[in-house]
């Protein structure tokens, strides 16, 4: 099947925001979501007694987190492998961009509209 686009037609970005910004980010969203209720909605999820292999059971955080409840592991530590999980899923997504999308310009947010000034011609007035 040819490409949708015939290559050198355009111009692809992909804005990959620094890793270790964007593992902070991870961080504090995880610990926002526990001191938002996390914690008793996989209570809730647990106690509904499903089959691990769900995804839903499998979610980040999910299996670490009901392992605390389960009296295995402290909160703290169960919350430093759902961060470490989810920063793990992180690298795997960039790892997948940059080999499934070859084509795309890798570039840091804030050098997007400098970027898009380059790539995009002015319209003549």
């Amino acid at each position: 099947m040819p490409p949708l686009l015939p290559q050198g037609t355009f111009s692809a970005l992909f804005m990959a925001p620094d890793r270790d910004a964007l593992y902070a980010r991870i961080d504090a969203r995880f610990d926002a979501m526990l001191a938002a209720g996390a914690l008793e909605e996989v209570a809730a999820l647990a106690a509904r007694r499903l089959d691990p292999l769900l995804p839903a059971m499998k979610a980040h955080g999910v299996p670490a987190l009901i392992r605390h409840l389960k009296g295995e592991i402290a909160l703290e530590e169960a919350a430093t492998i759902a961060r470490a999980d989810t920063r793990h899923y992180a690298k795997r997504q960039f790892t997948w961009f940059r080999h499934q999308l070859p084509e795309f310009e890798w570039i840091k947010p804030d050098e997007a509209g400098g970027w898009l000034g380059a790539v995009i011609p002015r319209a003549s007035v």
